[in-house]
């Protein structure tokens, strides 16, 4: 069983507070960090300022969300194996069971006019909100000029020369970690993270400083799930390839949410861009206006930003059933995705945490993440402006010149309505300072008053 944790807070206490994080997790990975800083460092004062951070770095660091991939660290460290299972599904859970049922309302009604008016006022308040994404972590990330090449770099990789998105991210980690080996200061701090100066110390925390007696003798626990998570994984995912119907989605599903889930490294929205692309371009699973739907749909739920990959697994799944029900299809399809998307987070965690408690002073590893947090910047705003473009112009064509892509518009084709609904959520976020919930709530409002008014 390993040592008992010395520190005192009880697993029942904590199962608690983790279902408090959950209920509270709104407003995409910032406001989820935000909300755990709040009531783990400040509030429960169970883990000081440095090693909420350190935790942060490592999770910024993997593929997959790391909102909830931190709430699985700090779960680890204050219970072990169990303490991470808990404070990982647990965070998760709200979200997946409302995000399957607005996909079930979605498909059953989307198209009614009301239920499309008010996606329509939704879309406008995501492409505000992932604006402010753009702004808000280069505010954080972008502190010289060489960070800022790296961001402008990243842009202009994706969005003009589509290269893979993994190998944009590997490549400014491997040179964040070179410069910082090199001596190089350009990348001298992780520049991300919710926390502000004079926060709790670690030493005053319930932590401490050292690392936990429990989490030093918890290696054949660790090993004994890391192994029984590589089987969960991947036994449902070989049976589906072998087994499901050829003329069904649930094998591309399955393989192409794996892929994701190893990698898609520097959080949500940097994730949703090669989701949203490849689930529309390549796959053809749904349109780029319902893919706005469905961010919509995971903005205003609790749980990770991207539990929006369960829709559109759903929609997949619903529209190529196999000689299922479509409605059972979409629910399995759904289910499928977010079971292949979630399951790795815990692996990353248990089988990573326990060398990274070892590396809280490693510069290499802190400046490699502050590339990586450059170049999101950079994967957000090829995101913002993928989404802005087809919300504002409907469909967006593409010229090739040598290696490069540009896109092509029709002026003609713009929907005026949708272009200054935004610019108003964009006032709203960056002049008045509403939040997530006022500006989905107004945009709401406004997409259903103009059926009203028309």
């Amino acid at each position: 069983m390993g040592t008992e944790p010395t520190h005192g807070i009880s697993f029942r206490d904590a199962v608690r507070v983790w279902i408090r994080i959950a209920l509270l997790s709104f407003g995409g990975p910032a406001g989820q960090i935000a909300v755990m800083h709040r009531i783990l460092v400040d509030e429960k004062k169970w883990i000081g300022e440095e090693r909420f951070l350190h935790a942060l770095n490592f999770c910024m660091l993997l593929p997959g969300p790391e909102a909830q991939q931190l709430a699985i660290y700090i779960g680890w460290l204050l219970h072990r194996v169990k303490g991470g299972l808990v404070a990982g599904a647990l965070f998760v859970l709200p979200g997946a069971v409302a995000i399957m049922a607005l996909s079930w309302v979605y498909v059953l009604f989307g198209r009614a006019a009301p239920i499309a008016a008010l996606f329509f006022g939704l879309k406008a308040a995501v492409v505000a909100i992932v604006f402010q994404a753009v702004v808000r972590i280069g505010s954080r990330a972008l502190g010289n000029a060489t960070q800022w090449m790296v961001a402008i770099l990243a842009f202009l990789a994706l969005f003009f020369l589509h290269i893979p998105f993994p190998v944009v991210i590997l490549t400014a980690g491997a040179i964040g970690g070179i410069a910082a080996r090199a001596g190089v200061k350009a990348f001298g701090g992780s520049g991300h993270g919710p926390a502000r100066s004079g926060g709790v110390r670690d030493e005053d925390s319930a932590l401490g400083v050292e690392i936990p007696d429990h989490a030093r003798a918890g290696f054949k626990s660790t090993v004994v799930a890391s192994v029984t998570l590589v089987l969960a994984w991947a036994l449902p995912l070989v049976l589906i390839v072998l087994f499901a119907p050829p003329d069904s989605a649930f094998a591309p599903i399955g393989l192409f949410f794996s892929k994701m889930a190893m990698l898609t490294f520097g959080g949500a929205y940097a994730v949703l861009s090669w989701v949203g692309q490849s689930a529309v371009e390549h796959y053809h699973w749904l349109t780029p206006a319902e893919m706005l739907d469905g961010l919509g749909l995971a903005e205003s739920t609790p749980g990770p930003l991207i539990m929006v990959t369960q829709y559109v697994g759903f929609l997949a799944a619903y529209r190529h059933p196999g000689g299922l029900s479509p409605l059972l299809a979409g629910t399995l399809g759904g289910l499928l995705t977010t079971w292949v998307t979630f399951v790795p987070c815990f692996l990353w965690i248990f089988a990573g945490a326990p060398l990274v408690e070892r590396l809280r002073t490693n510069r290499a590893l802190s400046a490699a993440l502050s590339a990586i947090t450059a170049a999101v910047v950079g994967v957000i705003l090829n995101l913002a402006l993928w989404f802005a473009l087809h919300y504002w112009f409907g469909t967006v064509g593409e010229r090739r010149w040598g290696g490069i892509a540009l896109p092509v518009i029709d002026p003609g084709a713009i929907n005026g309505f949708a272009m200054l609904l935004s610019i108003a959520a964009l006032v709203a976020i960056f002049r008045f300072r509403l939040g997530t919930f006022a500006i989905l709530g107004l945009c709401a409002v406004a997409g259903l008053a103009r059926i009203l008014v028309a």
